[in-house]
């Protein structure tokens, strides 16, 4: 008993404001501008593109908004209704040392920040989610991740495959969004970007938007 219709897969996308040391997160600056710019563009068929959020650069703080973007995705508020089954959650974030773009595998269940977050929090060797074991215990994206490098280098992005998200608020979303994809039967993917000093602006919101459809048509 298969579905009527094609297959319609919702992306979800959140980045950060900026942080320590950064005035201007890329992110920001990709999040708020990818509506316009895929309208623009033109989303291929069996693609929505659902929220676009920009989080605190906090652990803590960017929570609260970070789960009512899961709850609302899973419950359509976002989607259409004949889209809410097939979510993905795309999180970008800022590798300032970054040269390339770089897909997250995996999230350790560990909260060490190398420096405050926004809002002065800098744990040491806590578990993100003290309920889903200790701090080694680590979630993994059930997106392919070496397809999708593979499919974005085809077209010539400078991205690679990584399995350290950083021991920031980036793996501190991630872990949440892999562990709460899982509970609801959909994916989660974290991408880390560099400065735009390294890559520019348009050179980045069209790697994202080329990553959107290379998502799309791996779900």
């Amino acid at each position: 008993m298969g579905s009527e219709g094609p297959s319609v897969v919702t992306i979800h996308v959140t980045g950060f404001k900026k942080f320590h040391g950064v005035a201007e997160n890329p992110t920001e600056t990709i999040v708020s501008n990818l509506k316009d710019f895929m309208q623009r563009r033109g989303l291929p068929k069996g693609l929505v593109l659902g929220s676009c959020s920009v989080l605190e650069a906090a652990g803590q703080g960017a929570i609260s908004p970070l789960y009512q973007v899961f709850e609302s995705s899973v419950t359509g508020l976002n989607a259409e209704p004949s889209s809410v089954g097939r979510v993905i959650w795309l999180h970008l974030g800022l590798n300032c040392g970054a040269t390339k773009f770089a897909i997250e595998h995996q999230a350790v269940n560990e909260a060490t920040f190398r420096c405050p977050d926004e809002l002065g929090w800098k744990p040491q060797r806590v578990p993100i989610i003290p309920s889903d074991g200790g701090i080694t215990r680590i979630r993994e994206t059930s997106l392919p991740v070496n397809n999708v490098t593979k499919a974005l280098a085809k077209m010539g992005y400078a991205v690679i495959p990584s399995y350290d998200a950083d021991q920031f608020v980036c793996n501190y979303v991630y872990y949440h969004s892999l562990r709460f994809a899982e509970e609801h039967g959909n994916k989660s993917l974290f991408v880390h970007v560099p400065l735009f000093l390294t890559i520019d602006e348009d050179s980045q919101m069209l790697f994202v938007a080329s990553l959107l459809e290379v998502l799309a048509s791996l779900y």
